[in-house]
C-alpha cells in the first residue's frame, strides 16, 4: 500500500498537489490541520483496486491462522495517522476540484471503509468471506427484471377456469346421480308400501295381478289395468273385465280381403329362425289359390345364407311362380318395375339380429325401393317380452303396415305377444301355428287369444306367492311416464 502524505497552507493548495502527483481519480484517506497546516493522506486508484483483490502472494490473501487477530498498524505511513471509524456505506470518490474542506472531512471516513472490517476483522463474516466490490462490479449494469409475459399468464388463467368447470361439472354430475338413486329409491319404497296396503283392503287385485303375470303380460301393464279395475267386483268379474279391456285394445285384420284382393307389395322382415320363409309360401298358396299364380311374383333378398333363396325357389316352383333375387336396393328397384303389373308381389327378407345395424340399411332399402311397400313384421311366440320390444323398436321404422304371429304351436304363453301388440299399437293379421303350407295360417281372433293366455298359464298363477307381489311392484316407479300406456283404452 502507497500512501502519499500532502501539506500545505490552505486545502485548496493541498488537493492541486494531490491531482498533480496522483491524477484526478485520487483516493483522499484523511484530510485534517496539523501545526497550521493542512495535511491530506492520499492514494492512487490503482492501489486501492490492488487492496481489494489481493494477490496471492500478499499477507492479506494467506490464511487467518487466529480469530482473534488485532487490528493492523499505519507503520509504513510516513506519519503516524488515526486510524477512521467505518462508514455504512464504503465508496471510494474520486478527486473534486475546490471541494471545501469541511466537506473534504466528511467524506474521508467513508473513503477508508474498504480497508477494515471486510478485509482486516476475520469476526466480521465467519460464514462467507465476503468480497469487497471492485470497480468494475460497482460499474456493471444490474441484469434486467424479466418482461411480464401477458399471453402466458392469461393461458394459465384460462386452464384454471377450464379445470375449474370441468371439477364443478363432475361434482355436479355425480350429485345428480345420487339424487336420482335416491329418488327411484323412494319411488321403489312408495311403490311397495302402496301395493301392500292395496292387497290388504283389496285381495281380489291380487288374484287378478298374479293371473296376468302367469299369463305372460308385463308388469307395468298389468299394474296400469289393476290400478283401473272397477270397485265392487269379485275377481272372477275383475278379471272377465280385465280380458274384455284386452281384447278391445288389440287390432286384428277383419278379413283376408285387404291383402288378397286388394293386392300390393308386401315385405316379411324380422329376426333370423323367426318363420319369414314358410309365412311367405303360405301367403303365395293362399294368393295362387284365390288368383292364380299368373297375379302373384316372389322376392328373395336372402343372398347371405348358404342356399337361403332355395327353399323359395322350392315353393315357387309347387305353386308355378317364378321367383326372383335380389341383392341391393338397385336389383330391387328394377325386379319392382318390372313387375309392377303383378297383383300381389310377396318380398322374403333375409333374417338378422334385431341388434345389427344392417336393420337399418334394410328398411331404407324397403322405403327407398320407388314402390309402396307395405313391410310385415313376424313376431316369435317364444321369445320374451322385453326381446320382442326390440325386435318392434329396430324393425319399425317409419311404421309398420302390420304383424303376424309366428311359432304360437311352440309358445308356452301368449301373453308377451299379445302385451307388445297392445302396447305397441300394431294390428295382428295372422297367426301362425305349424309348418304346413297353408293350413297352418290362420286369421287373428283377439278374443280367442286372450282367453287362451289366461288359459294355458292358469297352474302357474297359484305358485306366486302374495308376498312376492309388492316386490314385483316396487320397481315400475311411475306409470304415467310410460308413453306405451297412455293410450290403452279401459272404457
Amino acid at each position: 500500500m502507497n500512501v502519499k502524505k500532502f501539506t500545505a497552507a490552505t486545502s485548496r493548495e493541498a488537493l492541486r498537489k494531490v491531482r498533480e502527483a496522483l491524477g484526478p481519480d485520487a483516493v483522499i484517506l484523511s484530510n485534517r490541520p496539523v501545526d497550521g497546516v493542512v495535511e491530506i493522506l492520499a492514494l492512487d486508484n490503482d492501489d486501492v483496486a490492488s487492496l481489494a483483490s489481493p494477490s496471492p502472494e500478499s499477507e492479506m490473501a494467506a490464511p487467518r491462522p487466529n480469530l482473534r487477530m488485532q487490528e493492523p498498524s499505519f507503520d509504513d505511513l510516513d506519519e503516524p495517522a488515526p486510524v477512521a471509524r467505518p462508514a455504512a456505506r464504503p465508496a471510494a470518490r474520486p478527486f473534486q476540484e475546490a471541494a471545501p474542506a469541511p466537506r473534504a472531512f466528511q467524506e474521508a471516513p467513508a473513503a477508508r471503509q474498504p480497508l477494515d472490517r471486510q478485509q482486516m476483522n476475520p469476526l466480521y463474516d465467519m460464514d462467507e468471506p465476503a468480497v469487497p466490490p471492485t470497480y468494475a462490479n460497482r460499474r456493471a449494469p444490474q441484469p434486467e427484471a424479466p418482461a411480464f409475459d401477458m399471453a402466458a399468464m392469461t393461458a394459465m388463467m384460462s386452464a384454471a377456469i377450464a379445470q375449474a368447470k370441468e371439477s364443478a361439472a363432475a361434482e355436479m354430475h355425480g350429485m345428480m346421480n345420487e339424487i336420482r338413486a335416491m329418488r327411484g329409491m323412494m319411488e321403489t319404497q312408495l311403490s311397495e308400501l302402496s301395493w301392500g296396503s292395496t292387497q290388504q283392503r283389496e285381495p281380489q287385485k291380487a288374484a287378478v295381478l298374479r293371473e296376468m303375470l302367469a299369463a305372460g303380460f308385463s308388469a307395468s301393464l298389468s299394474r296400469y289395468l289393476i290400478d283401473k279395475l272397477p270397485a265392487g267386483k269379485d275377481a272372477a268379474e275383475s278379471l272377465r273385465w280385465v280380458k274384455t279391456v284386452l281384447a278391445r285394445n288389440i287390432t286384428t285384420m277383419a278379413d283376408e280381403d285387404a291383402i288378397l284382393d286388394r293386392g300390393g307389395v308386401f315385405a316379411l322382415v324380422g329376426p333370423t329362425g323367426v318363420g319369414k320363409t314358410t309365412t311367405t309360401a303360405k301367403l303365395a298358396a293362399r294368393c295362387v289359390m284365390r288368383h292364380g299364380p299368373d297375379k302373384l311374383a316372389l322376392i328373395t333378398t336372402d343372398a347371405y345364407r348358404i342356399g337361403g333363396h332355395e327353399q323359395l325357389r322350392i315353393y315357387g316352383k309347387i305353386l308355378g311362380v317364378m321367383v326372383h333375387s335380389v341383392k341391393d336396393e338397385a336389383d330391387l328397384r328394377i325386379a319392382l318395375k318390372e313387375l309392377r303389373n303383378k297383383h300381389t308381389v310377396l318380398i322374403d327378407t333375409i333374417g338378422m339380429s334385431q341388434r345389427d345395424q344392417m336393420v337399418t340399411e334394410q328398411v331404407a332399402m324397403l322405403t327407398e325401393s320407388g314402390a309402396d311397400v307395405k313391410r310385415l313384421l313376424c313376431l316369435n311366440a317364444t321369445s320374451t317380452n322385453e326381446t320382442l320390444n326390440e325386435v318392434v323398436r329396430a324393425y319399425q321404422g317409419t311404421g309398420l303396415a302390420g304383424a303376424i304371429m309366428t311359432k304360437m304351436d311352440e309358445a308356452a304363453s301368449i301373453g308377451n305377444v299379445l302385451d307388445v301388440l297392445v302396447r305397441q299399437k300394431l294390428n295382428l293379421h295372422y297367426i301362425s301355428n305349424g309348418q304346413r303350407v297353408p293350413e297352418d295360417l290362420h286369421l287373428a281372433d283377439r278374443a280367442m287369444l286372450v282367453d287362451r293366455a289366461f288359459r294355458t298359464k292358469r297352474d302357474a298363477a297359484s305358485q306366486i306367492a302374495d308376498a312376492d307381489l309388492p316386490l314385483m311392484m316396487s320397481g315400475l316407479g311411475n306409470l304415467n311416464n310410460d308413453r306405451s300406456l297412455r293410450e290403452v283404452y279401459v272404457g
